[in-house]
């Protein structure tokens, strides 16, 4: 599939990070003024050529213009020799939770829910006509936020995800293995004992050892509702699954025309179309976010937790799907076949078909394949 209607608006005017599968194996490309330079022999990992300040200009084996090339993609069964992969690879894979209003919401709902999507409409009406609003004004750790937060308490209102929402700390967590991410074209994956879960798009900031954000992606932080309802401590069995986490298409480096200014004021958009005729948009703005990035990137990292291959940090989501598909009253919920389209002018679009997690590819290339592979070519020496 030609991947042009997939990049940014801008693309030949931007710098981009990815990563081929080729006849070889994982190989980090650049792709300057529109043409992909395979970085492999200067930097045989992506994480290498992200901690490096000239990552932009590293030299390689040019092999063309990107709008040319033909990758897979796995709802098409022809069988091209490139497939795009996550563009990060052995950066740590974290994510910030409830950093919207609108998810710090249908966190509360879940959790009152236990679960149950048939309870969420009438939970959500009450809710949101007694702290919605409030929500979406109160700075977290504020002297504003501890007045609100006593007050809920006073009503029986307070929540663990109401803490995190408004409160000093951030929820940060580890979402997916070393390795384990997916790109574009590829299957995500849904565990098929859920029934109520949903695509969370969201804006991924890529940041080198020292925790300095150097480019930023797109995402799909799947989530399965009805798990971490049940109980918050669940959350690993939410969040961690089988093809469960996206990156991708590329990672737009930080540049004079591109950087943090732009990812605040980023416009995110959402499409689910199943092969049911089901249909979903939304679009909204990461202007909306409770808690700024880099103070998201602080809580992630520092004298308290090192990454030295870097990170990738999954923003947030700003959408939470509530609209109702199979039955009035059950809200949203992902069904085989669904293909998502998470999108932001600047950043491309990341889109990906919906599996479960058991009939989604196996994930079976960790970090041993990975140097095993390298070294298998020659490109462990040749590192710099």
């Amino acid at each position: 599939m030609r991947i042009v209607d997939h990049l940014p608006d801008d693309w030949r005017d931007a710098v981009l990070l990815g990563r081929l599968q080729t006849n070889e194996g994982p190989s980090p490309v650049l792709v300057r003024e529109g043409r992909v330079v395979d970085i492999s022999r200067t930097c045989p990992t992506s994480a290498e050529a992200l901690a490096r300040h000239d990552c932009a200009t590293l030299s390689g084996e040019e092999l063309g213009d990107l709008g040319t090339l033909d990758f897979a993609c796995a709802w098409d069964g022809r069988q091209p020799g490139l497939t795009l992969l996550s563009p990060i690879d052995l950066q740590c894979i974290k994510a910030a939770g409830v950093t919207f209003a609108v998810s710090a919401m249908e966190r509360v709902i879940e959790e009152r829910a236990r679960g149950d999507a048939g309870a969420a409409q009438a939970i959500r009406e009450s809710l949101s006509a007694r702290i919605g609003g409030d929500l979406s004004k109160v700075k977290p750790g504020s002297e504003q936020a501890t007045l609100l937060k006593a007050a809920l308490i006073a009503d029986g209102l307070w929540s663990q995800y109401l803490e995190v929402a408004i409160g000093p700390d951030a929820e940060i967590f580890t979402k997916a293995p070393v390795l384990s991410s997916v790109g574009w074209g590829a299957a995500v994956g849904v565990r098929s004992d859920s029934a109520w879960n949903n695509p969370e798009p969201e804006v991924v900031l890529v940041c080198d050892p020292s925790g300095r954000p150097v480019g930023a992606s797109l995402g799909n932080d799947v989530n399965l509702r009805d798990i971490e309802g049940r109980s918050a401590l669940l959350l690993g069995k939410a969040k961690d699954n089988n093809a469960s986490a996206a990156i991708g298409p590329f990672i737009r480096l930080f540049d004079d025309g591109f950087g943090l200014d732009e990812v605040r004021q980023a416009a995110v958009a959402l499409e689910v179309t199943g092969e049911d005729g089901f249909e979903m948009v939304g679009r909204s703005s990461m202007s909306m976010i409770s808690r700024d990035p880099e103070d998201l990137v602080r809580q992630a990292c520092g004298q308290h937790h090192q990454y030295p291959d870097g990170f990738a940090l999954y923003l947030g989501t700003m959408f939470a799907p509530v609209d109702d598909r199979d039955a009035a009253g059950q809200g949203f919920t992902h069904h085989a076949g669904d293909r998502v389209r998470v999108s932001s002018p600047r950043l491309g679009v990341l889109e990906n078909v919906v599996a479960a997690c058991e009939t989604a590819p196996p994930w079976t290339f960790g970090v041993t394949a990975l140097m095993r592979n390298l070294a298998g070519r020659g490109l462990l020496g040749a590192a710099s």
